[in-house]
């Protein structure tokens, strides 16, 4: 790239494209998410370029609207509702050697949009959140926000995230997989698992797609009844299932951030129990709007621990830029990991973003840390 274009070039400021949208249960999230992030990002500090990815895949070139990018009367958005066009596309860089970005319309001369040199991309689930996003970006060498494409993998595979934390010492509650063949093959004999996992470990259990997120496509079973309905529902986000044991204590959540010297945890917050739901379900996240309690009423020692806890958590994974750590506090008074978010929400009532205004950082000098981090990193190994 030239020296007129650099991002350090002080003839014109760095360019972010927030990437939002996408193709997985998770769509109309990442469009709030990205709603807040375009209302808070430092506009005199960088340029600032839309792009949604449409619920089939096509990358489209979107309003810079947020007030259009919000949960309305339970309405959810989309990024079908923010372009003017159903045939028009955005051509992301497939080489290092070139950070241009191109609009194309069928019949139409490609536009050249211009340079870009960081990608925020807000995306939650599969197809954006799980590495997938992240190796394209690495091939076309455009640095990006947030973790890589393994601690992408890893955080978004619930299975082999607590297989990692496993082999680094972290605490992780008693789970058992049915992975797609198992289901396919012998249903009789993945009940079969399901159920004597129940008989070692008690119910209720709560039986969930292994890779989605937002509470999405879980359900809690309490007896042997509901559990064929809770599978269908499983795998009709993801044909593999994590199927958990009720723990029994508080939800504990804490953010991680990383900062020119290294990752710092946030203060905690807690997730009480919600009334008019069984559990902390995408309905209580998003829709009735459940608060959590920030700061979470813990002692210092437990602060200490849940916080020491989320940045081995952090480490364990290869985390960069930011994750959100949600834990149990058992009755014995034991801190037990359920998993990570590498690219937790960023809506106007989403914990993270919550925890680290608590802890002394606004959400515009939060997404401008998200930035600049990534902006001081390198594509490739590293």
């Amino acid at each position: 790239m030239s020296s007129e274009t650099s991002p350090q070039s002080p003839e014109r400021k760095p360019r972010v494209a927030v990437v939002f949208g996408g193709r997985s249960s998770e769509h109309a999230i990442s469009v709030v998410t990205a709603g807040a992030v375009l209302r808070a990002i430092d506009r005199a500090k960088y340029d600032v370029l839309p792009i949604g990815i449409t619920t089939d895949g096509r990358w489209a070139l979107t309003a810079d609207d947020p007030e259009r990018m919000t949960i309305a009367d339970r309405s959810l958005p989309s990024v079908e509702q923010l372009t003017d066009s159903a045939d028009g596309g955005v051509l992301l860089p497939v080489t290092p050697a070139s950070r241009e970005v191109v609009y194309t319309e069928p019949g139409a001369v490609p536009k050249a949009l211009g340079e870009v040199d960081v990608v925020f991309p807000v995306l939650h689930g599969p197809y954006g959140e799980d590495g997938t996003l992240q190796g394209m970006l690495e091939l076309a060498g455009i640095p990006y926000v947030g973790a890589g494409v393994l601690a992408s993998a890893v955080g978004q595979d619930k299975e082999y995230m607590k297989r990692v934390f496993t082999s680094f010492g972290l605490p992780v509650g008693p789970y058992v997989v049915i992975r797609p063949r198992e289901w396919e093959n012998d249903q009789a004999g993945a009940r079969k698992k399901i159920v004597d996992f129940a008989a070692e470990h008690g119910w209720p259990l709560f039986v969930k797609p292994a890779r989605a997120g937002s509470s999405m496509g879980i359900t809690k079973v309490d007896d042997l009844s509901g559990l064929d309905e809770a599978i269908a529902e499983a795998r009709r986000h993801d044909p593999k299932i994590l199927v958990e044991s009720l723990l029994r204590g508080r939800e504990i959540e804490c953010g991680v951030l990383e900062f020119e010297d290294g990752p710092r945890a946030s203060v905690p917050a807690e997730i009480p129990p919600v009334s008019a739901h069984d559990f902390y379900d995408f309905e209580a996240k998003y829709i009735d709007s459940a608060s959590g309690i920030v700061p979470a009423p813990l002692s210092e020692e437990e602060t200490r621990r849940v916080q020491e806890l989320a940045v081995e958590a952090f480490e364990a994974a290869s985390c960069e830029g930011l994750v959100r750590a949600d834990f149990f506090l058992t009755e014995d008074g034991e801190f037990v990991i359920n998993e990570i978010n590498t690219m937790p929400g960023f809506t106007p009532i989403s914990m993270y973003p919550r925890m680290w205004q608590e802890t002394g950082v606004e959400y515009p000098e939060l997404v401008d840390r998200l930035v600049q981090a990534a902006l001081r990193r390198s594509t490739g190994l590293r």
